[in-house]
């Protein structure tokens, strides 16, 4: 399908894979970007579908991650029908692109939520991060926000019960362990996550260092068997069976969307600068309305 593009989000996997940096950024391009033109998380309208193509007809309101083909930085792009779904009514173009990548990473980093439950979520001052506070939040649990200084109130905003300068606190060292923590910038050692969980507690990183997600996926294991934890990574399911519930949601209200900043396509270099060097608040959208 060829899709005219509307709005774009960024995701930190925009400017990793644009850095190539962590190394795992590299996979399928060693040397430069496997796909020239990157953003992935799209919303637009059809504007011609191939043969095979039977969901959906020129003229159609869609939104998706387009995580294989990218291209969402331009006027248009080629996207597989499989990817996209109908866009919500209630949603903007703009707050419809915010939903699928960070929203299937929310969806499922939460899914082990419940009432009363002590959840942490480090890095979620972010896009993925502000979905995740707020699905915990109508789960019941308690929820402990991680980010840097100038996030801490956006995270008490969209919900956060407490909240930690990970610049001033380290939040491993806690007198009380929780029971799930989702981590989107892993970085410390498996010792230091086994500390602060609970016994049955989860814990599962999204991103992060290299080293640090070899860690998990090796001594994560038998660290947490050991000592009745559950330690590992996060592996995400893409495609619009899971981050549609998240748009269900932000269509009737009860989860709200957060865009921090709007750029022009022109303007792409500054708006993936912003989101890489950690200063968005929620989401950036780029539109090309």
């Amino acid at each position: 399908m060829r899709v005219r593009i509307v709005a774009t989000s960024i995701n930190l996997s925009d400017w990793e894979c644009l850095r190539g940096s962590p190394a795992y950024a590299r996979i399928g391009g060693l040397r430069s970007p496997s796909r020239r033109t990157l953003g992935s998380d799209i919303a637009g309208v059809v504007d011609e579908v191939g043969e095979g193509v039977t969901r959906f007809r020129p003229g159609d309101e869609v939104y998706g991650d387009n995580l294989l083909l990218k291209g969402g930085f331009a006027e248009y792009t080629i996207a597989p029908e499989s990817v996209l779904a109908h866009k919500p009514p209630q949603l903007g173009f703009a707050e419809a692109s915010t939903i699928p990548q960070a929203g299937a990473i929310a969806v499922q980093g939460t899914q082990w939520g419940a009432a009363d439950r002590r959840i942490l979520i480090n890095g979620a001052g972010g896009g993925s991060g502000s979905f995740a506070i707020q699905l915990a939040k109508r789960l019941g649990a308690q929820v402990t926000g991680v980010d840097n200084s100038s996030k801490l109130d956006f995270m008490r905003s969209v919900g956060a019960d407490d909240v930690i300068d990970y610049q001033r606190d380290d939040f491993t060292k806690t007198a009380r362990p929780y029971d799930l923590i989702l981590d989107l910038v892993a970085h410390r050692s498996v010792f230091a996550y086994r500390r602060a969980l609970a016994r049955g507690g989860r814990y599962r990183c999204v991103g992060g260092s290299v080293p640090t997600l070899l860690r998990v996926l090796t001594a994560g294991w038998l660290v947490g068997r050991a000592t009745g934890r559950s330690i590992g990574i996060l592996a995400v399911k893409e495609g619009p069976t899971h981050f549609e519930p998240l748009a269900d949601l932000c269509a009737t209200g009860e989860v709200r969307t957060h865009i921090d900043r709007t750029f022009r396509l022109d303007e792409v270099p500054a708006a993936l600068a912003h989101v890489g060097e950690g200063r968005a608040l929620g989401k950036v959208v780029v539109s090309l309305a």
